[in-house]
């Protein structure tokens, strides 16, 4: 059952925010060739609501709050965030600002989740919340879970990813691909971020998602073992992704999507690396056309792109040109056009797990 939504209600479930932190709520802003829509022009709206909110919570809580931050737009999501943006009308460093945030919430277009990953690890006492995307409708559909079954949930996900060293996944389609999972620490997207957070002090909001970035190759003389043949389907158009050793080979199909993507893929070698397995858990996530929230559904998602933000090697220097950056979620939800028929997690002592059977979980 999806609980109606109160911003504070969810700021103090998830944040915890404890006396004398500091909070940052940041947006970015449309500039040049990037050009401004209506749900853009909302999310900058929510973003006042969302610095209101921790206002009137400040003097209860004993926090304080920046003045909100405004940064140009980067253009490609998880692509770095500029040296500055702009509070109250004047230029300010992102170093100095995060340096003195306890809690930053970036309510964005483009996702800021990769770099602001870098930055709390570059400040210790940082801790984000990532949103790219989001939208009103999302108040009430994923961000109104319960977010305690969110968090249990994903903890469950990411120790069995954690335990495990590879999976095996069977489409509806009838292909099949192997996940490697070696030499990795799964994460769980459990929508807590409060002060004792550990790994990753990084969620997503809306949050329910565990997810591992596959072995990518780099240890000498051991070669991922991720291969297959992964199906997708663009408005109905099918497309094959053949996948050897981690990377996107070839792209199958004779539509017009398909023949975008073998030249969006031949741009840059970096975007072919499979980046990521993910295991979405909050039920009241719907298919919403946006990956924050598609990705929190119920069920199994992979990426293409960018690594190093959730524990792979492939970061924004392997990419020819900055703006060539991306990491970029497909997701196989219930009812649609391809679902996950089997996925089968082995672990490193011969026994494997069946966890999910015809697109639903067999452990909850």
């Amino acid at each position: 059952m999806v609980d109606a939504f109160d911003l504070e209600k969810l700021i103090v479930d998830v944040f915890a925010p404890q006396a004398g932190e500091r909070v940052l709520v940041m947006v970015d802003v449309p500039h040049g060739g990037l050009k401004d829509h209506d749900e853009w022009a909302e999310r900058r709206q929510m973003a006042e609501e969302w610095h209101a909110a921790f206002h009137r919570l400040e003097d209860e809580q004993g926090f304080s709050v920046h003045p909100l931050l405004t940064y140009q737009a980067t253009g490609a999501s998880n692509s770095d965030l500029p040296e500055e943006g702009k509070i109250e009308g004047k230029a300010v460093r992102f170093d100095d600002v995060l340096s003195d945030t306890n809690i930053a919430v970036a309510l964005t277009e483009y996702s800021a989740s990769a770099p602001l990953i870098k930055y709390s690890q570059k400040f210790p006492a940082l801790r984000a919340a990532s949103m790219p995307r989001v939208t009103r409708s999302m108040e009430k559909t994923a961000l109104a879970a319960d977010y305690g079954e969110v968090a249990r949930k994903s903890r469950i996900l990411a120790a069995k990813l954690d335990d495990a060293i590879g999976a095996r996944v069977d489409f509806s389609t009838g292909h099949r691909a192997y996940f490697d999972l070696r030499n990795r620490h799964a994460e769980a997207d459990d929508g807590q971020l409060h002060t004792d957070k550990t790994g990753i002090r990084l969620i997503n909001l809306p949050s329910g998602e565990a997810c591992i970035a596959p072995y990518e190759g780099e240890v000498e003389d051991q070669f991922s073992k991720t291969e297959g043949t992964i199906p997708a389907a663009y408005e109905g158009e099918p497309v094959l992704y053949e996948i050897q050793e981690n990377r996107i080979v070839e792209v199958i199909g004779d539509g017009p999507k398909a023949a975008e993507m073998r030249s969006y893929f031949s741009v840059d070698q970096a975007r072919c690396n499979i980046a990521e397995l993910g295991l979405g858990c909050n039920d009241a996530a719907v298919v919403s056309g946006y990956v924050l929230e598609d990705e929190k559904v119920l069920g199994m998602h992979w990426a293409y792109g960018r690594s190093d933000h959730i524990g792979g090697i492939v970061g924004v220097s392997e990419f020819g040109d900055p703006a060539h950056v991306v990491h970029q979620d497909i997701v196989y939800a219930k009812g649609g056009a391809v679902d996950v028929a089997s996925l089968v997690l082995e672990y490193e002592d011969g026994t494997s797990e069946e966890i999910i059977k015809d697109a639903k979980y067999t452990i909850f």
